[in-house]
């Protein structure tokens, strides 16, 4: 092991609990609190049940910028990379549906997981190849992947195909055991984030560069090679969101995903990961989607507030944990 990954070894493993680890749980917690005492409905299992499957796409995505983030990047290509990604699935199912019919399903999910990867190691080549920062490329793919959606919707929609939506429709309203498949889905990225960044030599290596990408590389650390996959890792993440997105609504737009890259990069920092790269918290990325799709809730549910205020909302909460972040670095 290297030095850099000694060094960025504690804040990784996470054995040690601090108040900070806590705060999204925390502020979970109290944002529950307020829902239950804004309105009294807020607790029931449907609405609750919904809140966790609707914010199943942000959290999927979430785990992915959480490794992007971590070591010093930034993607905001990840909506409109959801809304080609969700588009280039429907064409591929229904173009194999006459053929195989159902299993044109699980042959699209595929062909989404590959088209995903491939957008995530494009920024990532791009960027550590280019030398380009991340903020510029995924500003460009964002535009990019944007402009192929509405080339190939040809500015309307891109609907599945009508012999593939039973047969698909559980993979979003179905559940297990009374855990809806997203939320069991998001459980499983998180586990299988968590494994990869906390006990791996890459999560180490992730946290390394994050700190100091000059140390990580004279301690013999592939600064490049830790980026790119962690690109990978994102657009792999976007299209398990992609594919759990689809049954929902049964149809890619222009739209789909717009402004997804500031409410998971706000989950994301709410969740304890720093934007500066080197310190990353799996589940605090969840608590923090969790926190968001909350809020929104509550401000539905409380007539107090209008709905079409949320992204202003989630604009603000992103400036005020920075503000937290910067107090408690000063501290």
């Amino acid at each position: 092991m290297s030095s850099a990954e000694r060094a960025a070894g504690p804040q990784s493993e996470g054995f040690k609990i601090r108040w900070g680890d806590l705060a999204p749980f925390i502020a979970l917690a109290m944002i529950v609190l307020l829902g239950v005492l804004i309105n009294s409905n807020f607790m029931s299992g449907n609405n609750i049940l919904n809140v966790m499957t609707r914010s199943a796409f942000i959290a999927i995505i979430g785990v992915g910028a959480t490794f992007v983030i971590a070591t010093g990047g930034l993607d905001l290509s990840v909506g409109s990379m959801m809304a080609f990604v969700t588009g280039i699935m429907i064409m591929a199912m229904n173009a194999m549906a006459p053929a195989i019919g159902v299993w044109a399903i699980p042959a699209g999910a595929l062909v989404a997981l590959v088209v995903g990867s491939l957008c995530g190691l494009m920024n990532g080549m791009i960027i550590t190849v280019g030398r380009i920062e991340p903020f510029i490329v995924t500003l460009g793919t964002m535009g990019i992947f944007r402009a192929f959606i509405t080339f190939m919707s040809d500015g309307g929609s891109l609907s599945i195909d009508r012999s593939l939506r039973s047969a698909y429709r559980p993979v979003y309203f179905g559940d297990f055991l009374g855990i809806p498949y997203p939320v069991l889905i998001t459980i499983v990225i998180a586990l299988v984030g968590a494994f990869l960044l906390y006990r791996t030599k890459y999560g180490r290596r992730v946290t390394a560069v994050g700190s100091n990408a000059d140390v990580a590389r004279f301690s013999g650390v592939h600064v490049g090679r830790v980026r790119t996959l962690a690109f990978v890792i994102q657009g792999f993440c976007v299209a398990v969101a992609a594919i759990c997105y689809v049954p929902r609504l049964g149809a890619a737009t222009p739209t789909t995903g717009q402004l997804w890259e500031l409410q998971v990069i706000t989950a994301v920092v709410i969740g304890g990961t720093l934007l500066r790269g080197g310190k990353a918290h799996i589940w605090g990325t969840v608590a923090g989607a969790l926190i968001l799709e909350i809020i929104a809730n509550v401000m539905v549910l409380s007539d107090m507030v209008s709905e079409y205020l949320v992204a202003a909302v989630q604009g603000a909460i992103i400036i005020i944990a920075m503000l937290a972040h910067r107090f408690t670095k000063a501290r």
